[in-house]
């Protein structure tokens, strides 16, 4: 994802008002609990719970290369995030690809530490850490997706109209 403002329209084929897409990207933002789909080789979806957080209007997460999700990634970086938070239920579409720079993996490892109480150690490009028995043994590849179209429903207040944002 990116600061940028995309493309924003009503889904609902008239002239609705839509959700700016700042105010979706901070209900992305203050998610308890992300989903990611990812495809198999044979084409088949994939979807795991995962933890994330957004760092300059993107969206990363970790993986364990050695996981489903991880080999799909490797495979095919299409994917899609979806939550439900902040009274919208919000799927983003895009590609997700490594991050290896020091430089950001150490701000997005500030960011787990933060939200998640995770401390993880940057090293060779990737996260060294401990407490994630669910995630694999690590080390763990840190993935950030570029978003390519999203889709935000209002899911609780229907202050939401539902909007597609296109980047």
């Amino acid at each position: 994802m990116n600061t940028a403002e995309p493309h924003t329209s009503s889904m609902l084929g008239d002239d609705s008002p839509t959700t700016p897409w700042p105010q979706a990207l901070e209900a992305l933002d203050t998610a308890d609990t992300y989903w990611l789909s990812t495809v198999c080789p044979d084409g088949r979806p994939h979807v795991v719970p995962l933890l994330g957080i957004v760092l300059d209007g993107t969206f990363h997460f970790c993986m364990w290369a050695g996981s489903r999700a991880g080999r799909n990634l490797a495979a095919d970086p299409r994917c899609v995030v979806a939550v439900n938070a902040g009274g919208i239920d919000l799927s983003v579409e895009g590609r997700a690809g490594i991050v290896r720079d020091d430089a950001t993996l150490r701000r997005v490892a500030e960011r787990y530490l933060d939200v998640y109480d995770w401390p993880v150690e940057v090293r060779d490009g990737a996260f060294h850490a401990e407490g994630a028995p669910t995630a694999g043994p690590g080390p763990y590849d840190v993935h950030a997706v570029a978003p390519a179209v999203a889709f935000g429903y209002g899911s609780q207040t229907g202050d939401y109209n539902p909007t597609r944002w296109r980047f």
